[in-house]
């Protein structure tokens, strides 16, 4: 039996192809939705939600307020960063193009500047070694760009890595932990032969909040995350997985403070004697560290 934190693609109404909201996920903060762009603009308000704004796959315009901010194509998730634009809450904005965009939300009280991010501006991180090698673009983190409560990321996982891993959670507000609802987002690759790809995602509880998650997932699959551990996810051999996170919490700091799971939280030092997966990075120009 599926989990109902599990909600497979397609479930929302065209243009979305995915529409989560607090209300709908059971809770206060983080949202996501995902549109397929075609040849009518989409107006939309951010009323009390601050969002972050970028391609998947294609590109596109936000007009907001007289502004135009152009979201530059990208051929698929797996072709590095992407152009990211900000918008604050309370505002009407049309979104033009072709292709399909993620609107990353959380609710917010502050009012800051409309912004975007051009792709080449975006920090890539290279995370983990051996086995549990991933990448990740930073374009919306508490670390690299200024928001109300809206923290994002994008992860990417070559085929038969683990990323997530160690298994870590983020559900307290405590002096070493941010409480953070969490939404992932995935996309995989096909095989070289055009084969579909599919992946596995972990979720799992304490004695005191228990939650069992362990959902096969395939592209334009959302898993949510409401507390506990979670981690690993897996990419299936043959087949590189994308994922899309998207946190918000009730905390009175913006900041990604994590506790590992302990029965796991040796495998980092583990990296100190193993090299990153040659195969990253992914797309052209990202350099370790950048």
């Amino acid at each position: 039996m599926r989990s109902r934190l599990y909600i497979p693609a397609g479930s929302a109404t065209l243009p979305h192809t995915v529409d989560v909201t607090p209300e709908s996920a059971g809770w206060a903060e983080s949202s996501l939705q995902v549109l397929e762009l075609a040849a009518d603009p989409v107006t939309l308000h951010t009323r009390d939600t601050e969002v972050m704004i970028l391609p998947l796959a294609g590109g596109g315009t936000v007009e907001c307020g007289g502004e135009k901010f152009d979201l530059a194509p990208r051929t698929s998730v797996f072709d590095g960063p992407a152009d990211m634009v900000y918008l604050g809450i309370d505002q009407a904005y049309t979104l033009s193009g072709t292709g399909r965009l993620a609107i990353c939300g959380a609710r917010a009280t502050r009012s800051l500047p409309n912004r975007r991010v051009a792709a080449a501006d975006v920090p890539v991180e290279l995370r983990g070694a051996g086995n549990c090698s991933r990448q990740v673009h930073n374009f919306g983190t508490a670390t690299t760009f200024e928001a109300d409560s809206l923290i994002a990321c994008e992860v990417i996982t070559p085929s038969g890595n683990w990323s997530s891993y160690p298994a870590h959670k983020h559900d307290e507000n405590t002096d070493v932990e941010t409480q953070l609802e969490e939404i992932y987002y995935f996309e995989i690759a096909d095989s070289p032969a055009g084969t579909p790809g599919f992946g596995y995602h972990r979720v799992y509880g304490t004695p005191e909040r228990p939650i069992e998650v362990l959902e096969e997932v395939r592209s334009g699959d959302v898993v949510l995350v409401p507390h506990g551990y979670h981690g690993p996810s897996i990419a299936a051999p043959g087949h590189h997985m994308y994922y899309l996170n998207v946190m918000a919490g009730s905390g009175p700091n913006r900041a990604w403070m994590i506790c590992d799971d302990p029965n796991h939280t040796w495998l980092r030092d583990s990296w100190e004697h193993q090299e990153i997966d040659p195969r990253l990075p992914f797309g052209t120009g990202i350099r370790e560290g950048a």
